[in-house]
């Protein structure tokens, strides 16, 4: 693995007030970078939306907001999976990406990575990041969506239904990374943070939004029989069987400002074999009592890692805590907790220690 070094490139982009020699746009920037060139390049993108679907191809490339927030610097796109092609199929999935990463060592920094579709029950799947690589960063970051906001790659070996993985990586490799979320916050609906990566998140904010709208008055028996229906669902890991970690959640906080109470699970398998904890996570009220769901899947009972622990519980263990959680998610012990340091999930082969 290079090092990034202190002769770092920078390129500059700035949609407004122009800075001598900077790029319009970030597509414009990444295609300025020659291919055959793997120096360190920092993209430095100056406060503003840039409406563009963006890929990243090559390694060693850090795309960093330079305003004063995250909200400042917007990529943005709005394709969808139920969008009609110009054959008459439908794009799908793997095809809406805003922003996808293609390539090991990438850093995305202070920047806002979107997809602007809309709701779910119209657009289907939409997903604004589609991160497929080893050692990713990202740090200080907003990912914004609804259904499928945060694809981390690779896809699983094979589809489900016929065609199901259309778009970049259909026939590629699968190859399992390794991916840092430090201080993110992402949103959505259904399946919003989904894949087969290992995938560490440390101190983010996941924000459950409402799929089915309010309606009648909120004294209305009919409306509270709405505010029953299951609204979403955190993740859908795919993690390999072979895999050690799936996805670990950290010191995140799970909020929500419109999901009725009990109507959001942390997880549901994607694949069989998901691994999926929550440490040290502060879960809202808007998360199903069962926590996670099994699909409808019997068989990924017994194959999946549901785990919630705390290391600091005094008085209460985490089934006292959720008393109706599921009898397949585990309440994980000290020793399991630190089993899962960012450490221990993210060093190997390489060490790497972003």
């Amino acid at each position: 693995m290079q090092s990034v070094s202190e002769n770092n490139k920078k390129i500059y982009v700035s949609s407004g007030e122009k800075r001598a020699g900077a790029f319009a746009s970030v597509t414009e920037a990444l295609q300025s970078i020659s291919g055959n060139d793997d120096s360190p390049v920092t993209i430095l993108i100056a406060p503003g939306v840039y409406h563009e679907k963006i890929t990243i191809d090559r390694p060693f490339v850090t795309l960093e907001g330079t305003g004063a927030c995250n909200e400042d610097t917007v990529l943005t796109y709005d394709d969808y999976a139920n969008m009609v092609m110009e054959d008459g199929s439908k794009m799908g999935t793997f095809r809406s990406y805003s922003v996808f990463v293609d390539a090991h060592d990438v850093t995305l920094r202070n920047l806002t990575i979107e997809n602007a579709s809309g709701d779910s029950a119209v657009h289907g799947q939409a997903i604004a990041l589609y991160a497929d690589g080893d050692r990713l960063i990202a740090d200080s970051c907003r990912l914004l969506g609804h259904q499928d906001t945060l694809f981390t790659g690779p896809l699983p070996p094979k589809e489900m239904q016929p065609n199901g993985f259309i778009g970049p990586k259909q026939f590629a490799p699968r190859i399992c990374g390794r991916q840092y979320y430090k201080d993110c916050y992402i949103c959505g609906d259904v399946d919003f943070i989904f894949g087969s990566a290992t995938a560490y998140f440390e101190n983010c904010t996941i924000e459950s939004l409402r799929r089915f709208p309010v309606e009648g008055n909120p004294a209305d028996p009919e409306r509270n029989m709405e505010d029953s229906r299951i609204q979403g669902y955190v993740t859908a890991a795919s993690t390999p069987e072979d895999r050690e970690y799936g996805y670990v959640f950290a010191g995140c906080r799970l909020i929500s400002a419109e999901c009725p109470d009990g109507t959001v699970y942390l997880g549901r398998p994607w694949r069989n074999y998901a691994k999926t904890v929550f440490l040290d996570c502060s879960i809202g009220k808007h998360i199903h009592p069962a926590l996670f769901h099994d699909w409808n899947k019997p068989d990924a009972r017994t194959t999946v890692v549901y785990g919630v622990g705390y290391r600091n519980m005094q008085d209460k263990n985490v089934r006292e805590l959720f008393p109706q959680c599921a009898d397949f998610v585990q309440e994980l012990q000290r020793e399991q907790i630190d089993g899962c340091s960012k450490e221990r999930v993210l060093s190997a082969p390489d060490n790497w220690a972003p």
